[in-house]
């Protein structure tokens, strides 16, 4: 493992929506790994990070809604690239759900999931998402 910090970084949406006055967070599976995770990718030219997670959002989960422009955290993973693996970091920000599309460019790539914080924070293996989301359900407990 390196020692020094990662150089590359990505940018994820934390999709929420209220059900029952309880806060849910939709996740969706790595498309090699199948683990769950947070819809995330690479920054996109011309584009503002929390502009390019909202579309990571559409295309990943067919997922529309309010993006906030800051992020609210961040969390390491170590990326399965062709020849090595990478630590790369990925900035999160906060999405308001309003709407689900029907259909989406990766619906049958991946698999898609509605779960309470606490729930979420169990069934993601990366410990600052894990964090993040047991963060976010201690302030909404």
């Amino acid at each position: 493992m390196p020692k020094t910090a990662p150089n590359r970084h990505q940018v994820g949406a934390l999709p929420l929506r209220s059900r029952d006055g309880q806060w849910e967070v939709c996740l969706v599976t790595t498309r090699e790994t199948r683990r769950w995770t947070i819809p995330k990718g690479w920054p996109m030219r011309n584009r503002k990070d929390w502009v390019a997670a909202e579309i990571e959002a559409l295309e990943e989960a067919g997922l529309k809604g309010k993006t906030g422009r800051k992020p609210i955290g961040s969390f390491l993973y170590w990326k399965r690239l062709v020849d090595r693996l990478e630590l790369i970091r990925v900035e999160v920000y906060r999405m308001d759900v309003t709407s689900q599309l029907p259909t989406w460019k990766e619906a049958s790539e991946r698999q898609v999931g509605w779960f309470s914080l606490p729930t979420a924070a169990e069934l993601v293996e990366e410990t600052g998402l894990m964090a993040l989301l047991t963060s976010l359900a201690d302030e909404n407990a």
